[in-house]
């Protein structure tokens, strides 16, 4: 065969032996246990949910800004500060760009390494050496080189492009946690604001009913004065008002507290932020409408699921690193240069010097350290399977949690309405019975006590409407979906 024909074979054989092969087992994401729809997201359990809508296939309508859903102005004002001010976030962004970094890292070995090692210097020899030809001594003669070393390693078996995948799946995981933290912080925000404004509306109820008892111990202590009374209904009146203050005093405490953790939240000093009580012209949030899911849709849109399948697929690239090091390592190094007596010499052509060549290494005997790290690795793989699936059947529960929440508490919040009504209906009963003589005034405080713990039960079952709302939308994923991982 002429050298023209063998020239091609040549290549393709080289091109073959550098591309190599790939050991290791083709990842495919195991299955989870999944129900065909949510059990408390059926007609029957919806129907009686104000602004639920049934799940559809195609459903886009929850957004990246979900928060707006609630048409609270100040809420969305506190939102849009999350991004670039909280430190939680910025470490997570932090630690997606090292994990992007790595990729580098791990894609360097694709290429040959070259190091230079210029040195400059004088040797002499020792006349005094054993087995020295003192004819050949010196009184010390210039060193002058410049090596250049080249390293590559073949990879035959795909240990080096496996390492770069399992980089690039792993800063995949490190932007879902990204996103899985700011989702976070996000609803503990909205969860935060609405506390606050829980205490608002608590505060509100309660400055009117010390008020309110105000007027009652006067009228008491009034017909104290003119005999119709005994004094221990002035002393009742006076504990009933007295209690009722103590209550709004220590609704503060709650109010400070949530108003400093949204301070932190969007990466101010509490000492920096203040915001004002609710106007009583502002209507209070209201519960959105939420678009639904499928269960099999909510792994394309959870964050921390899409970590945990990342984290699982890098895993998988790890066992066929593992794998490959049962086989032989070929490696090509080289080294060039120039090295002369002087610097007059030193760059001239019969001052260079070349060596060239390939070396193909197996490890024959490690008393099974190989066998032990692959048995690590699918260990490690195994456990982020379990992981994958834990995570998968918690998000389920967290749906179905919330949306059981929402449905009760819609029923729950009809049923204390009926309750505040008939506690305040009550309550003017007897107070026009205690007025007129007929009842005593322990009737009275009796049912202000009661009326009172109705109408803040009803203020605490919207928190918890809109708490359940917030937490329904970060179960649903906040309108991320698997397409907004970053192509590393």
């Amino acid at each position: 065969m002429k050298r023209t024909a063998l020239f091609p074979v040549a290549s393709a054989l080289l091109c073959a032996l550098l591309s190599g092969c790939m050991v290791g087992p083709k990842y495919t994401r195991p299955v989870t246990p999944l129900a065909p729809e949510f059990k408390e997201a059926t007609p029957e359990s919806f129907k009686e949910m104000n602004g639920w809508k049934v799940a559809q296939p195609n459903d886009q309508l929850l957004r990246g800004k979900w928060w707006e859903l609630f048409n609270d102005a100040q809420l969305n004002a506190l939102q849009e500060q999350v991004d670039p001010a909280n430190q939680t976030l910025k470490a997570a962004e932090a630690n997606f760009r090292a994990a992007r970094a790595a990729i580098r890292i791990n894609r360097s070995g694709e290429a040959p390494t070259l190091t230079v090692n210029p040195a400059v210097g004088a040797v002499r020899d020792s006349e005094n050496q054993p087995y020295f030809n003192k004819a050949s001594a010196n009184n010390g003669t210039g060193s002058f080189s410049l090596p250049i070393d080249m390293d590559y390693e073949v990879d035959l078996w795909g240990r080096i492009r496996r390492g770069v995948t399992a980089a690039r799946e792993q800063a995949q995981a490190s932007a879902a946690d990204k996103e899985t933290a700011r989702l976070s912080l996000h609803a503990e925000l909205a969860i935060d604001y609405f506390n606050l404004r829980s205490a608002d509306a608590q505060k509100k109820l309660l400055d009117e009913t010390v008020k309110a008892y105000q007027d009652a111990l006067q009228l008491t202590q009034d017909r104290y004065d003119g005999g119709a009374s005994p004094l221990s209904d002035v002393a009742q009146a006076r504990t009933q008002l007295q209690t009722a203050q103590v209550q709004d005093t220590e609704i503060g405490i709650q109010r400070a507290q949530f108003e400093h953790a949204i301070a932190v939240l969007i990466g101010k000093p509490p000492a920096q932020l203040s915001i004002a009580p609710t106007p009583a012209t502002v209507q209070q949030p209201t519960i959105p409408g939420i678009p639904g899911a499928l269960p099999s849709q909510l792994l394309e849109r959870r964050p921390d699921i899409a970590a945990d399948e990342r984290r699982m697929a890098a895993a998988n690239e790890q066992i066929g690193i593992a794998q490959a090091a049962f086989y032989p390592t070929l490696s090509l190094s080289a080294v060039a240069g120039f090295s002369g007596t002087s610097v007059l010499n030193w760059f001239e052509w019969p001052s260079r010097f070349f060596a060239v060549g390939p070396m193909l290494s197996q490890t024959v005997f490690d008393h099974g350290r190989r066998r032990a790290s692959s048995d690590v690795v699918i260990a490690q793989y195994d456990a982020t399977v379990a992981d994958y699936r834990q995570t998968s059947l918690t998000a389920f529960q967290q749906v179905e949690d919330n949306l059981a929440a929402l449905r009760i508490l819609e029923t729950e919040a009809q049923q204390q309405r009926a309750a505040t009504q008939s506690a305040q209906e009550s309550l003017d009963l007897f107070q026009t019975r205690y007025e007129g003589g007929v009842d005593t005034y322990l009737q009275v405080i009796t049912w202000q006590t009661s009326a009172l713990e109705n109408e803040r039960n009803d203020i605490d079952i919207m928190r918890r409407q809109l708490e359940a709302s917030v937490l329904l939308i970060k179960a649903l994923g906040g309108g991320w979906d698997t397409t907004q991982l970053p192509k590393v």
